[in-house]
């Protein structure tokens, strides 16, 4: 099979690797339909993080192969979708909503599903079975919700989005896009959109963004209290990572109000005696995708939402590094790879 990887910072490549077996009962074989870049992987293409020879690609939709013989709940045939964590979705970390943290997960990218073939661990926990084959159109709104949408919607959730709430997104990459779509989703009456780039605000009001603050930093938060009456935000979502973008969702923040993070952290530390004068509550993490996919799934099936628009450039899976390149340079939001 074809699969993407990564030698270094900046060298990605498309090899002929073997296909995955079956190797634990509990595991499925899926053929991917689609995968996609995601922003996190930057992170390794920009050296940020360490990489070596390593295989890329966490999020993927597709139709089961193979499955192990413990497996029950998905069949050859079936078109499928998991989290960029497998599961068991049975230890009692996973029945209390946050699958992310199973006692038995693996992390999908070390197997890697920029591929044409993925071995899935704990099929049964991870895998969601749509309710048909899925019609061409609403496959990038399917992969939206093997990662971003699933991210953003935990972000909303962990931030506490709902009726009579402002909520303010810290990020215009694809998890705050789609945090402020299920913002929206969840009912919030005011959603405040950081942004800097017209198409992502262009997206970000489609998605029901109703203000756009253009402003970082001291200066952003600045523009969410004038906006706010001087209280700030009731809900922040934080989809960056980086010291700026926490505390600035912090400080957008009213007393009492909610920030839910999710970008993977790089060096953030927050001083403590700002935490402490803040009065906020603090919730987020890797996004426990698997809680939500059920619904997320349902709402893309009925045509409810379309989170698929955050695809703005699509690539066979062949041309991987060109899809990295634009990602890594802000000329796509995210890009999906078809096979």
């Amino acid at each position: 099979m074809r699969q993407v990887v990564m030698y270094g910072p900046g060298d990605v490549r498309v090899e002929q690797r073997d296909d995955p077996r079956i190797l634990e009962n509990t595991d499925a074989i899926i053929r991917l339909a689609a995968t996609s870049i995601c922003g996190s992987d930057l992170w390794r293409y920009r050296g940020t993080e360490p990489v070596d020879h390593q295989v890329m690609g966490h999020e993927y939709v597709g139709v089961v192969e193979e499955v192990g013989s413990e497996v029950r709940t998905v069949k050859v045939g079936d078109f499928v979708i998991g989290s960029f964590w497998a599961s068991d979705n049975t230890c009692d970390i996973c029945r209390a909503g946050y699958q992310a943290y199973c006692v038995h997960r693996v992390l999908m990218g070390t197997i890697g599903t920029q591929s044409e073939l993925a071995r899935i661990p704990l099929a049964d926990g991870t895998l969601v079975a749509t309710p048909g084959h899925p019609d061409a159109q609403l496959i990038p709104s399917l992969m939206a919700a093997s990662d971003v949408l699933g991210t953003g919607w935990f972000a909303a959730v962990a931030a506490e989005a709902g009726p009579g709430k402002t909520v303010a997104v810290v990020g215009d990459g694809a998890v705050g896009l789609l945090g402020v779509l299920a913002a929206r989703e969840l009912g919030a009456e005011r959603i405040i959109a950081f942004s800097r780039h017209a198409d992502r605000q262009a997206l970000a009001r489609e998605f029901g963004a109703t203000d756009i603050v253009e402003e970082r930093g001291d200066a952003g938060v600045a523009r969410v209290k004038e906006l706010t009456d001087g209280l700030g935000a009731h809900s922040v979502i934080e989809a960056v990572g980086t010291q700026e973008a926490m505390m600035q969702a912090i400080h957008s923040t009213r007393p009492g109000g909610h920030v839910g993070f999710v970008g993977v952290s790089h060096d953030v530390a927050i001083p403590g005696d700002a935490l402490f004068m803040a009065g906020i509550h603090l919730h987020g993490g890797p996004a426990p995708v698997r809680e939500y996919l059920p619904e997320l799934i349902q709402l893309i099936w009925d045509r409810r939402i379309d989170p698929g628009k955050v695809f703005d450039l699509t690539l066979p899976l062949d041309r991987a590094a060109e899809g990295y390149q634009a990602m890594d340079q802000r000329t796509a939001i995210k890009v999906l790879l078809t096979l």
